[in-house]
């Protein structure tokens, strides 16, 4: 699209948002408003008072730019370069998977296990941007944590993210395997976002996640659960007594997560639903022996 200096705001919004639905994209208008923020350092108020003014070509630029890469289905949170999980804010990019409103539920669900005063480590395996171990650590000052991730992509992004947030003094990540992790004995509680999608469903998912999401972080093999088959194996070996296992899970998940924590001898085993009334979080305690 050619970019016009002579054009306003508001000439830019209206047609971004035209150039966005024709994309197919839902919330187009939303979407361009943040794109031409950020493309203008504006503010919300600001480009409101704004509207009538005329763009500078390089804001214009910028903002022509981000919408032809959201044409494309990119993410808009990558394009944005950040995005907010639990109240704070992340780098996000193609490193790892993009934090998501529902599972802000598997932190509310973590928290409710964890006093206000606990001074235990927890880990989070698959950390990808080191979105849940923040939001714990966040929240219950505490606490100390270890971001466990194979993917050395996804571990720079945890640990930028970990340094930009002020919590790198008590949150480290390791990077490999949860099977290399040699600190399962150690943790209070451990959560976990894990790939959960059926290796087969992986095709219908929308553009900007399975082109754009690592897919490492995506599938869970033939039914969705090797990941946590193995977690929850490791855990019944490994976690010591009284620790809990939190998982975030697929909507239709809760009942065959919950049975695989039932048969490793898991306790208080529940389970929560996200804001759109799915089942979004499972959650048990390693039983005493």
């Amino acid at each position: 699209m050619e970019v016009s200096g002579v054009q306003t705001y508001q000439d830019h919004l209206r047609t971004g948002t035209q150039r966005l639905r024709a994309a197919g994209i839902d919330e187009a208008s939303h979407e361009v408003r943040l794109m031409m923020m950020a493309a203008s350092g504006l503010s919300r108020t600001g480009l409101i008072s704004a509207e009538a003014d005329i763009v500078p070509e390089d804001i214009a630029g910028r903002f022509d730019e981000m919408l032809r890469r959201r044409q494309e289905r990119q993410p808009l949170q990558h394009i944005l370069g950040t995005t907010e999980f639990y109240g704070l804010e992340f780098a996000c990019d193609a490193r790892a998977l993009i934090p998501r409103p529902d599972s802000e539920t598997v932190v509310e669900a973590a928290l409710r296990l964890v006093p206000e005063d606990a001074a235990m480590m927890i880990a989070d395996l698959g950390t990808g941007t080191g979105c849940l171990l923040a939001a714990l650590l966040a929240n219950r000052p505490q606490l100390r944590g270890v971001g466990v991730e194979a993917s050395p992509q996804a571990a720079s992004l945890a640990r930028e993210n970990l340094s930009r947030l002020g919590l790198e003094d008590r949150a480290s990540v390791f990077e490999g395997s949860w099977a290399d992790w040699q600190d399962w004995h150690a943790a209070g509680l451990i959560i976990s976002n894990p790939p959960y999608i059926a290796s087969a469903e992986i095709a219908v998912l929308a553009p900007e996640v399975r082109t754009h999401d690592p897919m490492s972080a995506l599938d869970g093999g033939a039914d969705g659960l090797e990941a946590y088959r193995e977690i929850i194996g490791r855990a019944r070996q490994y976690l010591k007594p009284g620790a809990w296992l939190v998982f975030e899970i697929g909507h239709d998940q809760k009942e065959a997560v919950s049975g695989l924590m039932e048969s490793a001898e898991f306790a208080e085993i529940g389970a929560s639903k996200d804001l759109g009334g799915n089942d979004r979080a499972v959650w048990g305690r390693k039983a005493d022996r």
